[in-house]
């Protein structure tokens, strides 16, 4: 990479998880919705129409702010950025620039079998712009203002990164603690969570280069891949004596490029001034320490939680995407579940009840006692590991008791030594010539024999035991 060190920062947009707008008691959740149906005059910006600050973003922000190990202001204020676009329509965009409700913070991302710190520098409310349109064949664009005054917090990162793998681990990271902070539902597909990433090359001890900004990725995998892209396009202009230019470039995510779209503004170019329709906020220490007191568990609790009582880190990824599961193992850590009876129902939630997620995850019926119910019933020799997950898949879709389904499906082993006895000396008087080979030594034999005995007891009797009797009946008639 002709000896650039990439350096490379983070902005990160989320939208905060509020019934309606930061500044308008119109619906907060787009997804779903015609074009311009949820708006009102302040998103139109109609003479005359003053913004209302919505109480709960406050809260919402804060909680974002502890999550990310960060200072909380007492006092902060909004401002107005002012620029002219389409889907703008009051001329500025209601932020926060000099005093942000959140400060300085940061994140501790795991990496491997390493972690690395990466520092924020602040977290500010704003409200997010419109959606502008451009059908490629007609001669307009088309805007809608559904998201235009929507809660957004943006998070903005510390140049602390030098490669896009650990670009990908920090976005990703911040996506768990959000999500588990409760200040947004972090939905990707659309847009509720969108990265900006900041890219620049320099000589080892050199100051920074000159940085491009990526706007508006959507995945883990579109960061990484956009600053690989970077990285490369920047090394190739520097090689061949050119310079960087300070822009806003885009991601085609099909042609695994970025393109240049406009020049990069100054932060005096938006002609920043407190916005004079706003109060400041002003936070008393107790009110940040009460919702400090509310917060749910984060990550990096829940890692040390469950990495103590044994749960496999390599499994912490797929855990942490579906807070279900987390739930289900912090209520098994609780009643003291641990060692291999965790790791079955890690095992469990990771395979099987992964599978079902993917088609209905939010209408499993599982719960912590049903995980429990099969572990015990493995442990008594009652349910084979193949039964069991065909119980759990079962009671899983359609809940009721564990037992009950095992009964009724008749994958209860048998472990009655006396019963088992009878099936293995009705298969060795059958089968002499196995009996035989297995006197002789050959002992692949003995797996012949136990599938015929499960055969004969219609898949119950216990498997374990089965083969422990067949062992002990040839050597008894050997003596």
């Amino acid at each position: 990479m002709s000896g650039y060190l990439p350096t490379i920062g983070v902005e990160c947009h989320i939208q905060l998880k509020t019934k309606t707008k930061l500044f308008a008691a119109v619906g907060n959740d787009a997804r779903n919705a015609e074009p311009n149906t949820l708006v009102s005059p302040i998103c139109f910006g109609m003479p005359g129409a003053l913004p209302v600050l919505n109480e709960a973003t406050i809260e919402l922000a804060v909680q974002a702010g502890i999550a990310l190990n960060a200072n909380i202001a007492n006092f902060s204020k909004f401002d107005r950025k002012h620029y002219f676009y389409p889907d703008l329509p009051m001329g500025y965009q209601i932020t926060q620039f000099d005093q942000p409700i959140v400060g300085e913070g940061f994140v501790d991302v795991p990496l491997g079998d390493s972690t690395i710190r990466v520092g924020i520098t602040r977290a500010h409310m704003e409200a997010d712009a419109g959606k502008s349109t451009h059908p490629s064949d007609k001669p307009y664009t088309l805007v809608d203002l559904n998201r235009a005054g929507t809660p957004l917090l943006e998070i903005v990162s510390e140049p602390d990164m030098h490669s896009a793998k650990e670009a990908r681990a920090f976005v990703k990271e911040l996506y768990y603690l959000i999500k588990y902070s409760g200040a947004s539902d972090v939905d990707l597909y659309h847009g509720n969570m969108r990265f900006d990433v900041n890219v620049s090359l320099s000589k080892p001890g050199e100051p920074l280069g000159t940085r491009t900004e990526t706007k508006n990725l959507n995945s883990f995998r579109s960061v990484e891949r956009s600053v690989e892209y970077e990285i490369k396009r920047q090394t190739e202009v520097l090689d061949s004596g050119g310079k960087i230019n300070q822009e806003t470039r885009g991601w085609d995510d099909d042609a695994g490029i970025t393109f240049a779209q406009r020049d990069k503004e100054d932060a005096h170019d938006y002609r920043y001034f407190p916005d004079p329709d706003l109060p400041p906020i002003v936070l008393e220490p107790q009110r940040i320490e009460e919702i400090r007191d509310k917060m749910p568990l984060l990550p990096p609790q829940i890692r040390s939680l469950l990495s103590e009582a044994g749960v496999d880190q390599q499994k912490f990824d797929t855990l942490l995407d579906n807070s279900s599961f987390i739930d289900l193992l912090l209520i098994a850590n609780e009643e003291g579940v641990s060692g291999k009876q965790l790791t079955r129902m890690v095992n469990w939630l990771t395979g099987e009840v992964q599978k079902l997620t993917a088609d209905s995850p939010d209408e499993l019926k599982l719960t912590f006692a049903h995980l429990s119910e099969i572990s015990d019933m493995m442990d008594a020799g009652e349910l084979s590991a193949t039964a069991a997950k065909d119980v759990l898949v079962d009671v899983s879709i359609n809940g009721g008791s564990a037992k009950d389904v095992a009964v009724a499906k008749q994958l209860i082993q048998v472990s009655d030594s006396s019963e088992i006895e009878e099936y293995v000396e009705s298969v060795l008087a059958d089968n002499p010539k196995a009996v035989e080979d297995i006197r002789n030594g050959e002992t692949k034999a003995i797996g012949f024999l136990v599938g015929q005995v499960m055969k004969l007891s219609k898949g119950q009797a216990n498997p374990g035991m089965v083969n422990e009797i067949i062992n002990k009946k040839i050597e008894s008639q050997s003596g």
